[in-house]
């Protein structure tokens, strides 16, 4: 922290991460000797408040956040947050700030894991400009051909999976060892095992788990909001909602370098035009026979459409809103104009009647059918 930042905090302000968040409530966890105050608490985890400057400038406070937090009630483990320190990195979907890499987690059975779901994950986790791990749960309910198939397709992809089964596996060395000293946003779809991943990782943490819906073959949501829990050997998980396919809005010229498949491919050599989109171009290297060929292309036909859009309006928020399901689908519906469709309140009809009578009694006599309307009445 600069000492002109320093300069914006009290005397009793100290510095922590956010933990959680849940309606207008954080819980943060405050960092060993990091405060200015006479009481030097250990890892104290204090229920904040925003404080109203902060909203009324806009500053959301998000799950990962470096905060100051000011007048602390420790004997009922209280506070409110006066500040937010700049975010190295931010996602807006699973909202976490400051994460190092992103974890995806899928099944490899039971939900039966499907390459064009994994293959959109991958891409979103790419487009953070965050590392990426991929793990993948349940090894012990497939066959040894079923794993090395999926090995061997996973390294054509670029990524090197780490396989696991939360419930024969004692340990995850592994795994351990790619989350040690990190701040590491967990993602996938729901019923793959990321919360039983997380309970065994970090037994404390008990946190409740679901199993895959029989009659429609994929997970039922059960964790409903972000939280971060710390590892035994350092660093924090961020566990999140699942969701089924998560919306990647982009623009068109960014999406080749979220495929290693296409950064391989073009470090070796160029397209023949530097703006090219790797579709019917003329001397691209990129468009051939790849198994992610047809992902990048269905990605790019909504990329496209997205980007025309919003230059068709000149103000996209004010014509169309966009609409997530839990299921993860995005649609895009017309925004209606404000209060062009309200009902008029029943005090406004009177106010009005009442101004139209005051302005004709003022220029001609009282006329007798405005004297016999019922002023308290909603006719």
């Amino acid at each position: 922290m600069t000492e002109a930042a320093s300069t914006q905090h009290s005397s009793s302000a100290w510095l922590g991460t956010v933990s959680s968040a849940q309606a207008n409530f954080y819980w943060v966890r405050l960092d060993e000797k990091a405060g200015n105050g006479p009481y030097q608490p250990l890892k104290m985890t204090l229920l904040c408040t925003r404080r109203a400057r902060l909203k009324k400038m806009g500053q959301q406070v998000m799950v990962g956040d470096r905060v100051w937090v000011e007048d602390p009630d420790w004997e009922d483990a209280r506070a409110v947050i006066t500040a937010v320190e700049p975010r190295r990195t931010q996602l807006d979907r699973p909202p976490v700030a400051n994460g190092d890499q992103v974890l995806l987690v899928f099944a490899l059975v039971e939900p039966t894991l499907d390459p064009h779901q994994l293959s959109h994950f991958l891409v979103k986790a790419e487009a953070t400009g965050m590392d990426v791990c991929l793990c993948l749960n349940k090894r012990d309910l497939a066959s040894e051909v079923q794993q090395q198939t999926w090995i061997e397709r996973l390294c054509q992809w670029g990524y090197t999976p780490i396989l696991i089964s939360v419930q024969t596996d004692p340990a995850f060395p592994a795994l351990a060892q790619a989350l040690r000293d990190r701040i590491t946003i967990v993602s996938g779809p729901s019923g793959v095992g990321k919360s039983s991943l997380i309970n065994a990782l970090i037994p404390k943490t008990d946190l409740r788990t679901n199993q895959v819906s029989g009659k429609l073959g994929r997970g039922r949501h059960t964790t409903r909001h972000v939280e971060l829990f710390e590892l035994p050997q350092g660093g924090l998980l961020a566990d999140t909602p699942g969701f089924n396919q998560p919306e990647i809005s982009c623009h068109p010229e960014d999406l080749a370098q979220y495929f290693p498949e296409i950064r391989q491919r073009l470090e070796g050599d160029r397209c023949q035009f530097g703006d090219c989109l790797h579709r019917d171009e003329p001397g691209c290297v990129v468009r051939g026979d790849w198994e992610r060929y047809e992902d990048y292309l269905a990605i790019l036909k909504n990329c496209l459409a997205q980007q025309q859009l919003r230059q068709d309006s000149p103000d996209p928020e004010a014509t169309y809103k966009v609409k997530a399901t839990l299921a993860g689908q995005v649609s895009h519906e017309p925004r209606l104009q404000a209060k062009k469709y309200r009902r008029v309140s029943r005090r406004r009809r009177q106010q009005a009647l009442q101004e139209l009578r005051c302005e004709l009694t003022d220029t001609v006599e009282p006329l007798s059918d405005l004297d016999e309307i019922d002023w308290e009445s909603e006719n």
